[in-house]
C-alpha cells in the first residue's frame, strides 16, 4: 500500500461536494459541475498528488468527479456506503451534515487505509454495457409497475393508457437487450465466456448477458468470494445455545434476483441441478432454503467454468 501524506475526505451531493483533509481545521465546498470539479484539484494541488481521496457512491453523482481524478492519476477509494453508515455509528454520533460525513470519510480512509482498494474506471466500451444493463433492470421494474397498475380497477382510458406504456416498454426492454448482444458479439472472450455460461441449466441468453456484465469478477474469485460477493454466503446466526437458520445478507443486489429466475427455471430442468434442489427438498429443507442453495450452486459452478476457460484463453496466448 502507498504511503499517503493525506486523507481526504469528500462528501458528494447532487449540486454541490463538501472536502475535509483529515487533521484539518476546516472543509471546503465545492459546486458539482465541470467548474467546481475543475477547481477543486486546483485549491489542493499541494497535496494531492500524495494523497487518497474517499467518497462514496452516491447514484452517479459522484462520477464525473471520479473520472477526473483518475484520468489526473490521483488515487481514490469509492467506499462502500453501509460500511461508512456503520462506520460513523459506531462513534454513537446520531447527528448528520454534509460537513460531518466528509470529515467521517477523511477518518475513514486513514483508519482503514491498508484495506483500501483504489478506484479503477470502466472503459468506455464495459462502462455502455453496464449502463444498458442497470437500464434493462430499469424497464423491468417499470414494467412490473405497470402491469400491476393495468390489474386495478381503473377507467377505460386509464387500462389503454396502461397497455401503450407496457408494449412501449417492451419495445425499449428488447432495444436494450438487442444492443447488448451487438457489443458482445463484438468481444471474443465475453462470447466465450456466454457460451460456458449458457451451457449451465436455467441461464439462457439474456441472463448470461446480465451475470457477464454485472458480475465480471467471476472466474477470478474462489467459491467462498463470489458466494459472498453475490449475497449467498450463509452467514451464522447464533446466540449461546440458541442456533437459527443461517441468512443470506448484503452482497450485490442486482444479481440475486437474476439468480433466483435462473435457479427457478434450474429446478425445473432435467439436469443435475434439478436434482440437488429435490433432493434437499426431500431432506425436509424448505423450499426457499433449498432455492437459496441451488442459486449458490449455480453460481459457484459459472465460477469454476468461466475460471477454466480464463486458464485455457491464457494457455493459448502463451503458446
Amino acid at each position: 500500500m502507498k504511503n499517503y501524506h493525506n486523507f481526504i475526505g469528500i462528501d458528494i451531493g447532487k449540486f454541490s461536494f463538501v472536502v475535509f483533509v483529515y487533521n484539518g481545521k476546516e472543509t471546503k465546498e465545492f459546486e458539482n459541475n465541470s467548474q467546481g470539479i475543475k477547481l477543486f484539484p486546483e485549491y489542493y494541488k499541494s497535496m494531492l498528488e500524495k494523497s487518497l481521496c474517499i467518497l462514496e457512491t452516491t447514484g452517479g453523482y459522484e462520477l464525473q468527479l471520479l473520472t477526473t481524478l483518475c484520468d489526473s492519476n490521483i488515487p481514490v477509494h469509492r467506499a462502500n456506503t453501509r460500511k461508512v453508515k456503520n462506520f460513523i455509528l459506531s462513534f454513537g454520533s446520531g447527528a448528520k451534515t454534509d460537513r460531518l460525513d466528509a470529515k467521517a470519510l477523511a477518518l475513514y480512509g486513514f483508519e482503514r487505509k491498508d484495506k483500501l482498494e483504489l478506484f479503477i474506471p470502466k472503459t468506455a466500451y464495459d462502462s455502455e454495457l453496464y449502463q444498458l444493463a442497470m437500464r434493462k433492470q430499469d424497464l423491468m421494474k417499470m414494467l412490473i409497475a405497470e402491469k400491476a397498475r393495468l390489474q386495478a380497477p381503473n377507467a377505460k382510458f386509464t387500462k389503454a393508457s396502461c397497455k401503450f406504456m407496457i408494449e412501449a416498454i417492451n419495445d425499449q426492454i428488447k432495444s436494450v437487450n438487442d444492443r447488448i448482444d451487438i457489443l458482445i458479439e463484438a468481444n471474443r472472450s465475453l462470447i466465450a465466456r456466454k457460451d460456458v455460461l449458457k451451457s449451465i441449466a436455467g441461464i439462457g441468453n439474456v441472463s448470461a448477458n446480465q451475470l457477464l456484465i454485472l458480475l465480471p469478477e467471476l472466474g477470478t474469485l474462489n467459491r467462498r468470494q463470489i458466494a459472498s460477493l453475490t449475497g449467498l454466503a450463509p452467514r451464522a446466526n447464533d446466540s449461546g445455545t440458541l442456533k437459527r437458520y443461517r441468512r443470506t445478507i448484503n452482497g450485490r443486489n442486482n444479481i440475486k434476483p437474476i439468480l433466483f429466475m435462473v435457479a427457478m427455471a434450474a429446478r425445473r430442468s432435467k439436469s443435475n441441478l434439478k436434482n440437488f434442489y429435490e433432493n434437499l427438498t426431500s431432506k425436509g429443507k424448505k423450499k426457499m432454503v433449498a432455492l437459496t442453495a441451488l442459486m449458490r450452486k449455480i453460481i459457484v459452478i459459472a465460477n469454476a467454468k468461466i475460471r477454466d476457460l480464463l486458464k485455457q484463453l491464457e494457455a493459448i496466448e502463451v503458446v
